[in-house]
Order: structure tokens, then C-alpha cells, then sequence
């Protein structure tokens, strides 16, 4: 099938769409639309949309502009190993990572399904011999925590899937901690409640060049050797490219590898997350992460939106952000488990879809993806959600809820778990925002018509959470098509790179660059 390019401004579903009338959920909401709004995402995982400002005519609208976009075709046809990143001029393979499809995918001779597949059965193989203690750091002492050092996608992903689990297995075979920022009081507060003789330490770099990583990487080895761990290479594994430095034998006691098809927000379930949370949690965890993110990938080819909740998400965040005028989402998830998931989806989201410019270079005219924000339910409710009630601005929210909670000691307090508590405000949450309230005092006033999604589960397991991860990527991806975007590189983050390097490479004769060096370089 032929595909066209084109900006969203360009197509007639959407003029269609400019004409419609916004419906009020105050006249729409009602238990029949919340108990049939609602698309798959998975076996374990739901999206309900009752509480958007969607009705019939404009779903099918939606669905039409899906079709003229062919964003289903474009998502194959990215399946496929066609070079969507058209700014780096490469293939887009995060989803092989986790499962195979109708095409295989070759590079050079090598079929990239099977690439994937044997990078992670070497992570199993791998973690089982750290477990076991046939590999043990310098000393001979049992590896006892893994630190990943890593920024960006090699940070935000791996740190908020950890972080999501590890409550659900309290007897995981190691702890994990994260070092990311070059600040060295990140990597200090880290190493000072590790034994360094019972660590092993990821390095993750695509291309072994990360200022930041590699900085990290030698504040913590100077930190092991002046505590007698002089052979530091038996403490430390890379994931990497197969041609990056660090990939050289003797670097590291072991390196996984990843290819330039991955970008770095879409890797968390290939080796980049693969190996610290195998290590942290096990393997058979991590199998089934990559089990449900192939699951809900599977589900994002189906052409009707109503059963494709990913295609249906990014639709109706486009009709909000084009035809709503609204430039900003909250992620809500009513689970501490997820605390550090909206940081992740920050990085997902504006990095992909934070661009001024359309696929071919040229400008766009319409405003593309919105800023994400977000923290866990009920902190939220003391902290920014004032401004949602009430504030001016319309925030289009989205909702994370499970039945269960992953503890074992949610008792009764009273009359309620301690789960049925957060639900309940959760739930409140939702209406309270859709209908809003009518009061005399205007301070009390709750002029409602604030729009929400839920994308709920029985417990956040790990195949949920995989899926879960899988259906924002999908999102951003639909949506970067919609737009006529290119969803895979990030520009946007080299032009203060090369600044950094020129500052510290010195002799720059830059005046406004030497004006602030004296600030704050001394």
C-alpha cells in the first residue's frame, strides 16, 4: 500500500472536525457511557474515555482521520523496517525487542528478531550466574545490588519500571539503585549506602560517548578503588552499541548490546532495561514485562479505534490539543508504585513529539504534542489539583487506577481497605472534575467540563505494566504520524551539548558564554 505524508491541517477529516461542536459532559456523562466507553489494551489493562469530550459524530470523525492518516498502515509499515526516522535515516525496532511479526527484519544479513532475542536470553543467562554466586565481584564477595549508570532513556524507564515492581516482589534477588545526573551529589548519596565490593555496576550508553554516563561511571570507580576494589572491571557491565569503546573486550566483565534502531526513551525492554531489572528482580519478571508490552502491541494493528486503545488515546488527545486548544496533560496514577512513570512519560512524550517541524523538514502550523506533568494520587489532590479544579486553564487529565494494590497488608480500617479509600478518590476525582459543582459563594464554584480518561487494571502485575508502557509508546507514535511528525530523534537536546563541550574544551571566545562561566565555573 502507498502511504502519503501529510500535515494534519491538510486533511479533510480534520476541517471536518473544526466544524463539530464540542459536546458538554455535563449533558453527556451518564452510567451507560462509562460502562461502554471503554477499549482493550490489553488482557489485563482497560481504557475508558467516558469522561472526554467525544460523542458519535466525532469518534467517527476520529476513526476517519485514522484512515486518511493511515496511521495503522504507517505503524505496519514501521513494523516492517521501513526507515521512519527520517531525520537519522534509520529503522524504528523498539517493538522487536519484545516479539516477532509478520515481516522478519534484516540488517546486513542479520535478522534483527533474533538479535533482540539473544541479547536477552544472555541477560537470563547472565543474572543467573550473579544469582547463584558463580560470578562474584573483586574480592569474591556475592553481588548484592546493581546500580545502573545511565541518563535519559537509559534512566527514566528502567528506574520507573523498577520502582514499580519491586513493592510486588519485597524478597527480590538484589537491590537496585540509579545514578543519572552528572550533579555529583546524585552519585555520593548512591554510593554511600552501597557495599562496593557487593555491587555490579551497568554502564548504559548507545554510543559509549555520554558525557554524563562516562562521568559517573569514573566518579564511581575512583570511589571503588579508595575502598580496595582495584580490579573495578569485574564490577562492571555495559550495555551498548557492538562498535561503541565500551564495548571492547576486557572494558567490562560482560556487555550486552543495542543498535542504533532503539532510541533511548524506547529501550526499557530491551538489554538497556533488561539486565538491571533481571538483576533486581529476575528474570522471569522482566519475561513477563516484554510479554504484555508485545501483547498490547499486537492490539494497536486493529483498525477499528474503538478496540485499539492506543489509536483511540492518541486520537482523542489530538482532537484536545487541535480542536480543544489545550496544551497540557496530567498523568494521575492512583498507585505509589508508579511515582517516578509520569518522569518517564515526560521524556516519552515531549522528546518525541516536542517539535516545530514535520518529517520532511518543514514547519508545522499547528501546535503538536503537549506538556506532561504528573504525581501520584492522593498527593496530587494537596499539591496542583486547585489549579485543576479551578484554575483558568483547562488540563485534560488521565487517570491510573488498579482494583488491588500489590502489598499483602491492606486490611479493613473501619469500614474500608485502605485501597477502597484511594479508589473512592479516584473516582471522585472524575466525576468532581467532569460536573463540577454549583454554588452560591463563587470561591466555591467548580465550573466542571474538566476532561478525563482512566486506564485502569485488577493489579498493577508486571505484565500490566508492561502493557502500560507499550500503549504510551503506541500513543506517541500514532500521534507523532497524525501530525506528520518524526517521533524518533531529539535535536532538540544536541544544541546544548555541543555549548557544553565548547565551554569546557575553553579558548570559545564566546562573551555571553565567558559572562556566565564567571558565574558559575569560578
Amino acid at each position: 500500500m502507498s502511504l502519503t505524508y501529510k500535515n494534519l491541517d491538510q486533511t479533510e477529516s480534520f476541517i471536518k472536525l473544526q466544524r463539530t461542536v464540542t459536546p458538554k459532559l455535563q449533558n453527556t456523562l451518564s452510567a451507560n457511557r462509562v460502562a461502554t466507553y471503554t477499549a482493550p489494551i490489553s488482557s489485563e489493562l482497560a481504557y475508558n474515555y467516558a469522561a472526554m469530550p467525544v460523542n458519535q459524530e466525532i469518534l467517527e470523525l476520529l476513526a476517519e482521520l485514522a484512515n486518511e492518516q493511515q496511521l495503522v498502515d504507517k505503524y505496519e509499515d514501521l513494523l516492517c523496517g521501513s526507515y521512519v526516522n527520517t531525520g537519522e535515516q534509520r529503522m524504528v525496532l523498539h517493538h522487536h525487542t519484545r516479539g516477532s511479526f509478520d515481516t522478519p527484519v534484516q540488517v546486513d544479513g542479520v535478522d534483527k528478531d533474533t538479535f533482540y532475542q539473544e541479547q536477552l536470553y544472555r541477560v537470563k543467562e547472565f543474572a543467573s550466574k550473579v544469582h547463584s554466586g558463580e560470578l562474584t565481584g573483586s574480592t569474591g564477595k556475592k553481588f548484592t545490588t546493581v546500580v545502573q549508570i545511565g541518563i535519559g532513556g537509559s534512566d527514566l524507564g528502567p528506574r520507573a519500571l523498577f520502582l514499580a515492581l519491586k513493592e510486588l516482589y519485597p524478597n527480590h534477588p538484589m537491590r537496585a539503585e540509579f545514578i543519572s545526573n552528572v550533579d555529583p551529589d546524585d552519585a555520593t548519596a548512591v554510593l554511600s549506602t552501597v557495599n562496593v565490593e557487593e555491587t555490579l555496576f551497568v554502564l548504559v550508553s548507545k554510543s559509549g560517548t555520554t558525557q554524563e554516563t562516562l562521568t559517573n561511571c569514573e566518579l564511581v570507580q575512583a570511589y571503588a578503588k579508595n575502598r580496595g576494589v582495584t580490579d573495578f572491571v569485574k564490577h562492571l557491565v555495559t550495555v551498548t552499541s557492538e562498535t561503541s569503546p565500551l564495548a571492547k573486550p576486557g572494558a567490562s566483565l560482560d556487555s550486552f548490546y543495542i543498535d542504533d534502531f532503539i532510541g533511548g526513551r524506547y529501550s526499557s525492554t530491551s538489554a538497556v532495561g533488561g539486565v538491571v531489572l533481571s538483576l533486581a528482580l529476575g528474570y522471569e519478571v522482566f519475561a513477563q514485562l516484554v510479554e504484555g508490552a508485545h501483547e498490547a502491541d499486537l492490539l494497536a494493528r486493529n483498525r477499528d479505534i474503538t478496540k485499539n486503545a492506543a489509536l483511540l488515546d492518541a486520537l482523542i488527545g489530538v482532537y484536545l490539543r487541535n480542536i480543544c486548544n489545550l496544551g497540557s496533560t496530567a498523568i494521575l496514577p492512583y498507585s505509589q508504585a508508579l511515582s517516578r512513570f509520569p518522569a518517564h512519560l515526560q521524556q516519552l512524550d515531549m522528546e518525541s513529539n516536542g517539535k516545530r517541524v514535520n518529517r520532511d523538514g518543514t514547519e508545522v502550523t499547528l501546535p503538536a504534542g503537549p506538556v506532561i506533568f504528573g504525581e501520584p494520587g492522593t498527593n496530587g489532590q494537596h499539591s496542583f489539583y486547585q489549579l485543576l479544579h479551578q484554575g483558568v486553564d483547562t488540563i485534560p487529565l488521565q487517570f491510573i487506577g488498579f482494583l488491588q494494590p500489590q502489598s499483602q497488608g491492606d486490611k479493613k480500617l473501619g469500614d474500608f481497605t485502605s485501597q477502597q479509600k484511594l479508589n473512592a478518590n479516584l473516582v471522585a476525582q472524575i466525576v468532581a472534575f467532569a460536573l463540577g459543582q454549583n454554588h452560591e459563594n463563587p470561591n466555591k464554584q467548580f465550573p466542571g467540563e474538566r476532561y478525563s480518561s482512566l486506564i485502569y487494571g485488577k493489579q498493577l502485575t508486571p505484565k500490566a505494566l508492561g502493557a502500560l508502557l507499550a500503549h504510551y509508546e503506541n500513543k506517541v507514535m500514532f500521534q507523532g504520524f497524525c501530525w506528520n511528525l518524526n517521533s524518533f530523534d531529539q535535536e532538540g537536546v544536541q544544541l546544548g551539548k555541543v555549548l557544553t563541550n565548547k565551554i569546557l574544551a575553553g579558548g570559545h571566545g564566546d562573551s555571553v558564554l565567558e559572562a556566565y562561566e564567571s558565574i558559575l565555573l569560578g
